[in-house]
């Protein structure tokens, strides 16, 4: 079987998670060959091939830069996709390679809590940073004149989602670049790059490898001298994979389709459940028919994430319903196949209520996730 994107027996979400970036068989061979564990690489002559050093290429990332490239723009061929030591690696890829003295960046206001960090240093390095919310679109009032817009959709972890078609054609018609953080997503809930967007990056941390297990980031994208410039940030920084990573995810691709299908709509089955709750506040879900980024994210997400947000009325109440939770791990990051929540502004970096909870649904039987909330909720009662 050929592994190129345009493969006709490669149409379906599953078949493709479990095929993508897959060498052609070899007899006596591995389906997937183990991590390459390489600095240097033999090199006689000239320098000249696809290996020359560990800095620059390993043959175990190239399998996993092909596979997410799979993902994110299925029978393309004019797509590049390189991976990071990290999602803030991808993210300051695009960012510092795309950037220079003079030049606007538009932000989302209630993006990742890196963001006012990053802002920080574009500002040391002579870059106007914009912000705007994601919700209604907002980022289009402070668009004109940007060198790069930057969404976040749908937002983390407010949840609002913007309509990236709309705000990829307002910029490319004055120039601009467009990136979209995907991670919530993932590419099997949308395609940024089918939307009009130049760049989607994505922390591979969450749900795309989906056990908590492997730090990992990935920009794909097209247009060969916006990709050389990340390319050569990544070299210059040396912000690498590491290959055992880099195969750990790989591996966890294959299950992909099927995590986010269980996590996705058990999410739903929970905010339902939440909805019911009078001690529960600004709940939100995209998938939620009543959502307020309900119709955004039907026009152009495929599935709607794992990640639910709600508000208990007091961080004491919440820290309690926290305390009491069997199934759910007080954790930070979100994606993974068990399920997890924390109280946001502990942090201190969201502009959201104290009570804030952001939760991530895991793989567990719905049934036994919705009770043990239930059951925390009741529990944690005054």
């Amino acid at each position: 079987m050929s592994d190129t994107p345009e493969d006709p027996g490669r149409t379906g979400d599953g078949t493709r998670a479990v095929r993508a970036g897959l060498p052609e068989p070899v007899k006596h061979e591995p389906t997937l060959p183990g991590p390459v564990f390489a600095a240097h690489f033999h090199l006689p002559g000239e320098a000249t091939g696809p290996y020359l050093y560990g800095r620059d290429e390993n043959p175990t990332w190239t399998l996993l830069e092909r596979a997410i490239g799979e993902l994110e723009a299925p029978g393309r061929d004019d797509i590049e996709t390189l991976v990071f030591a990290s999602g803030m690696a991808a993210i300051s890829s695009v960012l510092f390679s795309q950037l220079r003295a003079g030049d606007a960046v538009v932000l989302p206001s209630d993006g990742y809590q890196v963001l006012p960090l990053v802002r920080a240093q574009l500002e040391a390095y002579g870059v106007e940073v914009r912000t705007a919310p994601t919700g209604g679109d907002a980022q289009l009032e402070v668009l004109e004149g940007a060198r790069l817009l930057w969404i976040e959709s749908p937002s983390n972890p407010g949840l609002d989602v913007c309509d990236i078609r709309r705000l990829a054609a307002a910029a490319h018609a004055q120039g601009t670049l467009v990136a979209v953080d995907n991670t919530l997503a993932t590419p099997l809930g949308q395609r940024p790059l089918e939307l009009g967007a130049d760049f989607s990056v994505a922390s591979g941390t969450k749900q795309l490898t989906g056990h908590g297990d492997v730090l990992l980031g990935y920009v794909a994208g097209h247009g060969a001298e916006a990709m050389a410039a990340v390319r050569r940030w990544r070299k210059i920084v040396g912000a690498i994979s590491g290959p055992m990573e880099a195969w750990l995810a790989h591996r966890s691709i294959a299950t992909l389709q099927l995590r986010v299908d269980r996590q996705n709509a058990t999410a739903l089955a929970v905010a339902e459940a939440l909805k019911q709750r009078p001690e529960v506040s600004g709940l939100r879900y995209p998938g939620l028919p009543d959502d307020p980024s309900h119709k955004n994210a039907a026009q152009q997400m495929r599935r709607y994430g794992c990640v639910v947000s709600f508000t208990l009325p007091t961080r004491a109440r919440a820290e309690r319903f926290l305390d009491a939770l069997r199934l759910v791990e007080d954790a930070t990051s979100f994606g993974g196949v068990r399920s997890t929540a924390e109280r946001r502004r502990r942090w201190g970096g969201d502009a959201v209520p104290e009570g804030f909870i952001r939760m991530s649904v895991g793989a567990e039987d719905p049934e036994d996730l919705i009770a043990d909330l239930l059951r925390a909720l009741d529990e944690s009662a005054e």
